[in-house]
Parts: structure tokens; C-alpha cells; sequence
């Protein structure tokens, strides 16, 4: 009797040795399959990052209708960049995504050079500025992070400009021929930001 319960109960805990050792295979395997990605460490990561407080984002509400664009990794990268010279520029969630609005406004968040005929002006960049008109140098204003300080150095020239809707506050600074056209941008400039804004 005794022989039978001790071989029940070795036979149980080599069971649960088994059980155990299948159990901890994946998660194992799964450990190293994250040491090999770094892209899945990386969404771990954002996962825990703090979010961006939407009301923060959109204060005043959209108005009109909103347009949205599938973005390439390009103009994800460009969209990057804006949010990093804003934060370089001692400027917030609002500023960037004001900033983000107007380039997706005036170039989809692409680099654009000169346009020649299709272009009257010499408007170049992310933000469509003008050597011309004073915003720098070709070379200057192409570059992501100095057309979004020099329009960020606009921005903070218009008085009040926190409190107004995006789409007057983006004008006060482009002078743009079709000054509502930015609001349209507000939701998905919103959204670039909050994933970006703390990545």
C-alpha cells in the first residue's frame, strides 16, 4: 500500500514537472522571440508610456469637416520631427499639433521642393515658406527642423494664439490664400501627436 501511494506520488509530481516544463516552453521561447525583435520590445515600451492629455490636444473643438491621409514613413518621420523641434523649442502638445496641422495643410507632411510651374512662388518645405518673404535660405527652410522653429517663432509672436481655433492662429502666421483650410487637418494633427508626443 504505502509502495502504490509513494509510486501515485512520484508519478504526480513528474506530472506536474512535465506540465511545467510545457508550460514554461513558450513563455521561454517567447522571451527570446522578444530579444530578437526589438520592434515588439519597442511596442511594450509605448505601451507604458504616459498618455497625452487629449484635451490638451484639441481644446476647442474641431470645426468643420476632417480630412485624413495615409502617411508613408516619410511623412511619419516629418510628423516626428515637428513634434521634436517643438519640444526644442520649449513649446507644448498644442504648439506641435498646430505646427503638424499647417504641414499637413501646405505639403502633406512632405518635404516638397520647388513645384516650378506649378508653383508661382518660390514656396518650398513642409511649411510652404518663402526664402522671398524672409523664412531663410532654400537649404534652410527644407530642413524639417528649422521651418518648424521658424514657424514656431511666428507662432509665438501672435498674441493669444493658445486660445485661439487652430485654423486662425496657423493663418496669423502663413498669410495663406485659403486661411480655413487648416482646421480640416486639427483630429489627425491631434492624433500624430498623442502617439508621438511621449515616444
Amino acid at each position: 500500500m504505502n509502495t502504490t501511494i509513494l509510486r501515485k506520488t512520484a508519478l504526480g509530481i513528474a506530472g506536474l514537472a512535465f506540465t511545467g516544463g510545457i508550460l514554461a516552453g513558450p513563455a521561454t521561447h517567447a522571451h527570446a522571440a522578444t530579444d530578437t525583435h526589438p520592434a515588439a520590445a519597442a511596442t511594450t515600451v509605448q505601451a507604458d508610456k504616459p498618455a497625452v492629455d487629449k484635451t490638451k490636444l484639441i481644446p476647442h473643438g474641431v470645426q468643420g469637416d476632417q480630412s485624413r491621409i495615409d502617411l508613408n514613413d516619410e511623412q511619419t518621420g516629418n510628423a516626428k520631427a515637428i513634434i521634436a523641434a517643438t519640444k526644442k523649442a520649449g513649446m507644448d502638445e498644442r504648439a506641435a499639433v498646430v505646427s503638424i496641422a499647417t504641414a499637413l495643410q501646405e505639403s502633406k507632411l512632405e518635404n516638397l521642393g520647388h513645384l516650378g510651374d506649378r508653383n508661382d512662388h518660390d514656396s518650398q518645405g513642409l511649411f510652404q515658406q518663402r526664402p522671398s518673404s524672409g523664412w531663410g535660405t532654400v537649404e534652410q527652410i527644407t530642413d524639417p527642423e528649422y521651418a518648424t522653429l521658424a514657424f514656431l517663432k511666428g507662432l509665438k509672436q501672435v498674441d493669444g494664439w493658445q486660445d485661439m481655433p487652430l485654423t486662425k492662429a496657423a493663418q496669423t502666421v502663413q498669410v495663406s490664400a485659403y486661411p480655413d483650410h487648416y482646421a480640416q487637418w486639427e483630429t489627425q494633427a491631434a492624433d500624430l501627436v498623442a502617439h508621438h508626443w511621449n515616444s
